[in-house]
């Protein structure tokens, strides 16, 4: 008896933030940008806006889309890089905002993988019997640790919030397989040196700007492509699947440029492989549930159809999901 996906919903902020508008605060162009990114806009928070405010609205509409209540909920699982505080995180704000009483929750870290976490988490919670339905929310506020002075980085995140809600299914449905993997070798790829209880926060570290997201992307762009197609390959072998079996693709989307790598080296036809970068750009755990819940909701992703979920994150994690709607 599997865990099936049965609601999806996604929020983003309501300012769009073109390329054009980011040529006016760095120095970059809309011709760069989408060169070596394959991004044109994103969305971001306002000043003074709620992050976790995005996750409630996400869980609202994944609740409504299956047809159940907060009430219903036996566990919420935040998938989230930067919660709202460092303690208590951000799950007990969202649990707050759905007026959720008394069920469990708590934040997963794990990067942009962590929505492909959290998913493994639920699946296992529910074989286990502790509960009959889990929410799955992944999130993130990516503009409120992103250094608008650095082109290299800056141009590539956005906000946003997708979740999921995960019930009993019957034989054959929901998750299939999956693999959860990790190279702590690789941890310092994507990092923010200063704010945790290694390097606390200082006079020196806010003048160093040590609390800004870094990123070394020439190694992410190495290391994702490998580790996404070892991930997939090892969930679809857990599946007995083969990928001729796969109806749709959802990489992380982290950029265009290692989308198009990642479909190349397996041989997939473009138009199995789900794409929202460049509307939407990095939303780190965020970007699969959001263009997962895009494509239910315009009709691409229908009952019956075998999706694979395969990210690659900070720490160094990696991962995937394979699942039948």
């Amino acid at each position: 008896m599997g865990a099936r996906i049965v609601g999806t919903g996604s929020c983003l902020p309501q300012r769009r933030v073109s390329n054009a508008d980011l040529a006016t605060v760095v120095d970059t162009s809309d011709t760069w940008i989408v060169k070596r990114t394959g991004i044109r806009t994103r969305f971001l928070l306002s000043e003074g806006e709620t992050p976790s405010d995005l996750g409630v609205v996400a869980c609202q509409r994944a609740l409504e889309a299956a047809g159940r209540h907060p009430a219903d909920v036996d566990l919420l699982l935040v998938a989230t890089t930067f919660p709202d505080m460092i303690c208590p995180g951000t799950s007990p704000f969202v649990a707050q905002g759905l007026g959720m009483r008394g069920a469990p929750f708590f934040d997963i870290t794990a990067g942009c993988t962590g929505f492909v976490y959290a998913l493994a988490v639920a699946e296992a919670y529910i074989q286990a019997k502790l509960g009959e339905r889990v929410l799955v929310l992944g999130f993130e506020a990516l503009s409120r640790v992103t250094d608008w002075s650095d082109r290299r980085t800056c141009v590539l995140f956005g906000d946003g919030a997708g979740a999921t809600l995960l019930e009993r299914g019957g034989s054959g449905q929901g998750i299939l397989g999956i693999s959860l993997r990790g190279d702590p070798d690789k941890a310092l790829l994507l990092h923010m040196p200063a704010g945790g209880t290694r390097r606390p926060a200082s006079h020196d570290t806010v003048e160093g700007r040590e609390h800004f997201l870094r990123m070394e992307g020439s190694g992410v762009f190495r290391s994702a492509v490998p580790l996404m197609r070892e991930a997939m390959d090892n969930a679809l072998l857990a599946a007995h699947l083969e990928r001729e079996a796969v109806d749709w693709i959802i990489p992380h989307q982290a950029n265009a440029r290692i989308i198009d790598a990642f479909a190349d080296r397996l041989a997939l036809p473009r138009e199995r492989v789900i794409v929202n970068v460049d509307r939407v750009a990095n939303t780190s755990a965020a970007s699969i549930p959001i263009a997962l819940d895009e494509a239910v909701r315009d009709g691409r992703i229908r009952p019956g159809h075998v999706v694979v979920l395969t990210a690659f994150g900070a720490g160094v994690t990696y991962g995937a999901a394979v699942t039948r709607m």
